[in-house]
């Protein structure tokens, strides 16, 4: 991994300016995340399921924000479990759509599944790349979505989706303590 590849954290920033959810990161090798965030983050796997066989529970998505733009289409959310309502993922997504197909790209719009589940329900030939790992001094906003009671590092990753071998979705996600 080399922290200059494709897409960086400070890219995703004129989208959604990390004023309430974001205090400071950097930039970490992939064994300097702890457990269980190692589990969770250092892999060539989708979040979706990754998160859902941790919890033992499926997810919602929630769409925070979005943006779209052209063929660009951009969003901000959370991940819920579906048994508990409990945030277990913050992410940031790019997602390019001349590299989907028309119903991938409906269904994306329509908010109601999380992208790695459309993804995989449409039998998307994907390859999953993370470019980078991230160690977190959160905001506020996602202090309160995970539940953080005092200031407390958390751990992300960053990672391209290549669908049908095109670089098609920029992905940050950082997983809740």
């Amino acid at each position: 991994m080399n922290e200059s590849a494709d897409p960086r954290l400070s890219d995703f920033f004129p989208l959604f300016p990390p004023t309430d959810w974001l205090r400071a990161y950097e930039i970490i090798a992939a064994d300097q995340v702890p457990q269980p965030y190692h589990k969770l983050l250092v892999h060539e796997h989708h979040m979706t399921v990754t998160v859902e066989e941790h919890h033992g529970s499926l997810v919602d998505v929630r769409v925070l924000e979005r943006v779209h733009e052209g063929d660009t289409y951009a969003r901000k959310i959370l991940l819920a479990l579906q048994s508990t309502g409990r945030i277990v993922q913050f992410g940031l997504v790019r997602i390019h759509f001349q590299y989907c197909s028309v119903a991938v790209r409906e269904e994306i719009v329509a908010a109601q599944t999380p992208l790695g589940r459309i993804l995989i329900d449409h039998n998307v030939l994907r390859r999953i790349e993370p470019t980078a790992f991230l160690r977190i001094l959160p905001g506020p906003a996602m202090m309160t979505w995970f539940d953080i009671k005092a200031h407390q590092p958390v751990y992300g990753r960053l990672a391209l989706i290549h669908c049908d071998d095109q670089p098609a979705v920029e992905l940050l996600e950082i997983v809740a303590p």
